[in-house]
């Protein structure tokens, strides 16, 4: 045997080495719980849908997704801890734009690269939010709101828990020409909490969050954050209708494992969660949310979060924000 026969015979062995144990395993996989890391509080949009969505592989795998909230910091903690787990498909980070598009225009450095640090698996969804005033509150339309922001600057009050939420206050504020005190929250239902309780006099936030409080009565919704009128507040106008011209700010839900995760327990995961948007109770969250599943490939959320970025980029500089 000469030596280059004997080299390629070596090269052969270790690549058979280290490919058969990684296809048996992502065959395998999932072979244990799933961990679905959520960087926003119990009860936000997006810790809603990861419950929908780990039941669903719940019942496709038969193992069981365990929700791990890490709320705080825009969602840099969250973001930051998968970003440092091992990438075998057992640690997934269930998110929204916040991390992976407009963190990166508000602060000036962040623990994590939304880029490099990640594997894309798939969009979950799309949904706009809604502005919100205590029922209590002496403003029942956003012109009797912006009157009051106009004869006195800088003494009402908004709360945001996510970058979605402080960037369409900020983007509200920059287009109605009005000066508010920006208040932050690790999450947006915390920051419900206080609106409810008095001490913010606003907030946008998302429709899943801000919905159910309308309807129950302890909140009064004065404008929808998109272009259209959303189903489940028929009757509430869009902020652009209701005198702030050309306003328009949604937000998307992804899904991303660790950088390094191998190619075959991406596919699986995205096939699972691709599947959850169509399950039952991921139904539920959207008709009861007002947003609607969106989900691509992997390739596809890469350059859809590359777009996204760009714009997210545009409107908070648009909107006066100085990176943080």
């Amino acid at each position: 045997m000469n030596t280059s026969t004997h080299r390629r015979r070596i090269t052969t062995g270790l690549l058979l080495a280290l490919t058969l144990p990684g296809a048996a395993w992502a065959q395998a996989y999932p072979a244990k719980p799933i961990t679905f890391v959520v960087p926003f509080a119990a009860g936000s949009a997006t810790d809603q849908l990861a419950r929908a969505l780990g039941q669903s592989i719940t019942t496709d795998t038969k193992q069981a997704v365990v929700v791990d909230n890490k709320a705080g910091a825009s969602g840099m903690i969250a973001a930051q801890s998968v970003a440092k787990s091992a990438p075998d498909g057992y640690t997934v980070l269930i998110t929204s734009n916040t991390t992976h598009a407009a963190n990166e225009h508000l602060y000036k450095k962040l623990p994590y690269d939304p880029v490099k640090d990640f594997a894309p698996l798939t969009a979950l969804g799309k949904g706009s939010q809604v502005l919100v005033v205590n029922v209590n509150s002496p403003y029942k339309t956003v012109g009797e709101l912006l009157a009051k922001a106009k004869a006195e600057p800088g003494k009402l009050a908004f709360g945001s828990g996510s970058s979605s939420s402080r960037v369409a206050g900020e983007l509200f504020k920059q287009m109605a020409g009005v000066e508010l005190l920006h208040v932050p929250y690790k999450s947006n239902p915390l920051a419900i909490t206080d609106l409810l309780g008095g001490q913010i006099d606003l907030m946008i936030t998302d429709t899943s969050t801000g919905v159910p409080q309308v309807k129950g009565g302890k909140l009064r919704a004065l404008g929808v954050s998109t272009q259209q009128r959303t189903a489940l507040l028929p009757d509430v106008p869009t902020i652009d209708e209701a005198g702030v011209k050309g306003y328009d700010m949604g937000y998307w839900f992804a899904a991303y494992a660790p950088a390094g995760t191998p190619p075959a327990v991406v596919k699986r995961l995205h096939d699972l969660l691709v599947a959850g948007t169509a399950s039952a109770s991921a139904k539920t969250f959207f008709d009861n949310s007002g947003s609607v599943p969106f989900t691509t490939t992997p390739e596809g959320l890469a350059k859809f979060q590359a777009g996204e970025t760009e714009k997210w980029g545009r409107v908070i500089k648009a909107a006066g924000i100085e990176a943080e």
